[in-house]
């Protein structure tokens, strides 16, 4: 037994001297490494510093004469134009590929060489869609929206639906993002840009029609306010004479008094929406907004001054690691 014990008790020793060992080479290739790579920059300080100058001067260089903007255009497709759009800029995009310099001739783009990307998306807006007052038979539409966005939420992820290119496209508002190598103006990129959107002889023949039905709403609702202020003004006359009357009279005019109040305030609400809705289909994708311009420092975009200086390092690290490693492996093969 007492053998047994102290052979436990040396294998024990053993190991822990083993395990101090292996600690203590672990600490002392750590600052074996450290002073190598101390002696390595006193070494090569000059060439690290000069590097780092470089890298730092070449990288302002590409900052200043490589500038990355981006400019939005947020945009309505009216009268079922989504898909219309859409296929519009795909071909946009496709031409961009080619570098066809007389499509983009054609469409009044002179420096399309400066538009790096091109992409639409929409702005989602689930609330709006869901609660669409702005359409006719508001009520219906409303409940049909909501009901298509419930069904599909049920067998799916409610943001996946959302998101979804199928509802997505349904939704009012869509953004036009332009990228490019050098500032635009709106004149040279985005006005071209939109004339030849709205160069769609069906569109625009349906766009004229659905003006002239809203501007033709707008008068009839006008003419029946001007017969409701009529009707108005005779039916306060009549209770100023019926004042002395019985209750009874008194009480059903000024009941319909009311109601015709009511009526007009709903026909001033529906001219409202109505001018509101013929500035919105000015033209068939009518933008409300444009923003030109944005400085774009996304991903390496005004970075390689400091992305520069670091890959030039790494590099030359690289190279020197690889040197003293074929020297070595080089010289093991000569004593060979």
């Amino acid at each position: 037994m007492s053998n047994k014990s102290e052979q436990n008790s040396n294998a024990e020793e053993i190991d822990l001297g083993v395990l101090f060992k292996k600690i203590n080479n672990f600490f002392s290739s750590i600052f074996l490494n450290f002073f190598k790579g101390i002696l390595f920059i006193k070494q090569n300080g000059i060439k690290i510093i000069g590097l780092i100058i470089l890298g730092i001067g070449l990288g302002i260089l590409i900052d200043i004469y490589n500038k990355s903007y981006k400019s939005e255009i947020i945009v309505i497709p009216n009268n079922d134009g989504t898909d219309y759009l859409y296929s519009k800029l795909d071909l946009f995009n496709s031409k961009l590929e080619e570098e066809d310099g007389e499509f983009f001739k054609g469409i009044g783009i002179n420096n399309f060489q400066s538009i790096s990307k091109l992409k639409v998306e929409p702005i989602v807006d689930i609330y709006n869609f869901v609660n669409n007052s702005a359409v006719p038979l508001a009520n219906a539409q409303t409940t049909q929206n909501f009901e298509l966005v419930k069904l599909l939420s049920e067998s799916s992820d409610i943001n996946k639906v959302i998101k979804d290119k199928l509802t997505s496209k349904n939704y009012s508002n869509h953004s036009i993002l332009i990228e490019t190598k050098g500032e635009i103006s709106e004149n040279n990129v985005i006005k071209p840009l939109l004339i030849w959107l709205n160069k769609d002889k069906y569109l625009s023949k349906i766009n004229e029609i659905s003006k002239a039905s809203i501007a033709n709403k707008i008068e009839k609702n006008e003419q029946e306010i001007m017969q409701l202020d009529s009707l108005i003004s005779q039916i306060s006359k009549n209770m100023g004479k019926n004042e002395r009357s019985s209750n009874l009279v008194y009480n059903n005019e000024n009941n319909q008094i009311n109601g015709l109040f009511d009526l007009k305030n709903k026909l001033i609400n529906e001219i409202a929406n109505q001018k509101i809705e013929l500035v919105k289909i000015d033209s068939f994708i009518k933008e409300t907004s444009i923003v030109i311009n944005i400085k774009n420092n996304k991903g390496i975009n005004g970075k390689m001054k400091l992305i520069l200086p670091i890959l030039f390092l790494i590099l030359f690290i690289f190279i020197n690691a690889f040197n003293v490693f074929y020297k070595s492996h080089l010289q093991k093969l000569k004593q060979n």
